[in-house]
């Protein structure tokens, strides 16, 4: 699949530690739209945010169904993923 149809799932760390999860197909260009501040509505608050993982996943679908896996992890998993992506 070409890299222009290829979404991603990414989490952002907040200012205030938090960490917020999205999908995207232009993660850099989603990245500025939060720290503009008219990303989504929890980052406007958060700022500024930055970009502590990504995955590319293929499909809209898929990147949905993948984000939703990530949300329901704990703060701590998330922080494993975030930790084994810097690995790789």
């Amino acid at each position: 699949m070409p890299d222009s149809l290829m979404w991603s799932v990414y989490i952002l760390i907040c200012s205030d530690g938090t960490l917020y999860t999205g999908v995207a197909k232009d993660v850099d260009g989603r990245l500025a739209r939060h720290n503009d501040g008219v990303g989504a509505k929890y980052t406007r608050s958060r700022l500024p945010v930055r970009l502590v993982f990504r995955e590319e996943v293929g499909d809209h679908g898929t990147a949905l169904r993948r984000e939703i896996k990530i949300k329901t992890m704990s703060a701590r998993e998330k922080r494993e993923l975030i930790d084994r992506s810097r690995c790789s």
